[in-house]
């Protein structure tokens, strides 16, 4: 089975839209058992590390319903869409079993094997606030449900739901919820502060965990206890003890300790997770820095200590998000991506992002539309790929570098960004430089941090043009690099000594 290793690099699919592709070119309906072996390889391009099956629980026939009444809302990314199109929410779990018209779990595990295969880890769901309504707990187990009263469905119709429950008896539960929005009318908020439900969970995520190599974790800081207690204050007891985190996790690493945890957190409580267990922890900052073109914002989020920032997953899309083609552009596309392959911490990639492809998907559907390829984009991906497979992106050392104005009128270096990474003992440097900007953009580079470089001549190369540059150490060291980069433009240079010329041989005079 293969290690994760220091840097994640982690591609998300959406499982049924996938499948429903591959079964459209195959002329029949395929399961996971039945992938071709060539949509396998394409996923295993140079650098990929794990694979996000995103959706492969069961949906079950209350969340098509519910989600059948909003397929209005649909047509805007499917056009072309009908009712059979439409199978519900992916984050309304009806069991967490693989889906039956997936191949159930047999065929996970097959194509599971088939990833290991090729060096991939595979990387499941887990929604701990919520199952669906329609999920065995509601009837079987009420008292893991937040419950209300009859006024609280009057008062908060978007909020509550009746159901019956094993003895007959009609209960008013909760739908599923955070506490800035309506409840999620699909599902039914679990009570995570009753210990028989925390032990159930844990009892499930070690079936989960018996069938993939980590799982990423639905909106996991709802599941704090301060969050929780005032999102459900009046409805739930006092706060156990224990986080729910701190109890769950280690659980599961008793039996799995290479187990991998992801949190999809927001609200900067990343730092908070990371303390409860997880291994990595979504950079919404990240995201929403770089979307807004905050370059010195986005600057102050990389002075972060590197222990800290390789802990994040950066993106620039996930099926949460707008594609990124749609989102930065075609032109800021290739430096954003430049930014997500090349900084520390894990990356986090989404199927169709390498093409450009445009609509973002609504969970509820089985169906994509047909988008144009950018070859180009793609190039600039798969060259991304190969390059941060060097070790020294791995476990190299980390540099955010100083950028100076080239004269006391231009400011135009505060566009720029510029950071590297090295290994000394194997003598091997990168040098990374980004204008995310429509401004053509100069600067000086401060490598005085960079000591090694003196009286030295190096050849840079730059790994996405394959431009060649000479310099001298001491120059760089001293007086900086200067730079004078195009709008969006990206540079990863890759610093090599200039090789000695030979000794000429004595002349015979001499001898």
């Amino acid at each position: 089975m293969p290690a994760f290793s220091d840097k994640q690099y982690i591609y998300e699919i959406n499982t049924w839209v996938w499948l429903t592709e591959l079964s459209q070119h195959a002329g029949r309906r395929l399961t996971l058992d039945q992938v071709p072996d060539h949509a396998l390889d394409e996923i295993a391009r140079p650098g990929i590390d794990a694979v996000w099956l995103m959706g492969v629980w069961q949906r079950r026939s209350f969340g098509r319903q519910v989600s059948l009444k909003w397929k209005h809302e649909y047509l805007s990314a499917l056009p072309d869409m009908t009712d059979s199109d439409v199978i519900g929410s992916a984050y309304a779990i009806g069991d967490y079993r693989v889906d039956d018209r997936l191949g159930g779990r047999e065929a996970l595990a097959a194509l599971r094997q088939r990833l290991h295969q090729r060096g991939l880890k595979l990387i499941l769901d887990f929604v701990p606030n919520h199952v669906a309504c329609d999920h065995a707990w509601v009837r079987e187990e009420p008292d893991f449900i937040v419950q209300g009263s009859h006024q609280d469905l009057i008062a908060r119709p978007s909020d509550f739901f009746t159901s019956t429950d094993a003895t007959g008896h009609k209960r008013v539960f909760a739908h599923g919820r955070d506490p800035y929005f309506p409840g999620w009318s699909d599902t039914a908020q679990l009570n995570i502060f009753n210990p028989e439900l925390r032990a159930a969970v844990r009892r499930v995520l070690l079936e989960i965990a018996a069938q993939c190599d980590g799982v990423r974790c639905d909106m996991a800081m709802l599941m704090m206890r301060e969050i929780f207690a005032s999102t459900w204050a009046g409805f739930v007891g006092g706060a156990p003890e224990q986080e729910y985190w701190v109890e769950i996790i280690p659980a599961v690493r008793a039996q799995f300790p290479e187990f991998l945890f992801i949190a999809e957190v927001y609200w900067h409580r990343e730092y908070d997770l990371l303390m409860q267990g997880f291994d990595l922890c979504y950079d919404k900052v990240f995201y929403d820095r770089l979307r807004a073109n905050d370059v010195q914002q986005l600057r102050q989020h990389l002075v972060a200590e590197l222990a800290y920032q390789q802990r994040l997953l950066r993106f620039i899309e996930n099926h949460d998000e707008a594609r990124a083609f749609e989102a930065f552009g075609p032109q800021r596309s290739k430096p954003a991506a430049t930014l997500l392959c090349t900084l520390p911490g894990g990356t986090l990639l989404h199927d169709g992002q390498f093409t450009g492809r445009r609509v973002k998907l609504p969970v509820q559907i089985s169906r994509a539309p047909e988008e144009r390829r950018h070859a180009d984009l793609e190039a600039h991906y798969l060259a991304l790929l190969r390059e941060t497979e060097n070790p020294v992106y791995q476990h190299g050392r980390f540099y955010l570098f100083q950028i100076k104005p080239v004269s006391s009128r231009s400011i135009t270096h505060l566009n720029l960004l510029a950071y590297g990474w090295t290994d000394e003992k194997s003598t091997d440097y990168r040098l990374i430089l980004v204008n995310m900007t429509e401004h053509r953009s100069q600067g000086r580079i401060d490598l005085s941090p960079w000591g090694w470089l003196r009286n030295r001549r190096w050849q840079l190369f730059d790994v996405l043009s394959a431009d060649e540059y000479e310099r001298q150490g001491g120059a760089l060291t001293r007086s900086g690099l200067f730079v004078d980069l195009d709008p969006y433009e990206s540079l990863i240079l890759r610093f090599e000594l200039e090789p000695q010329p030979e000794p000429e041989p004595a002349s015979s005079a001499t001898q």
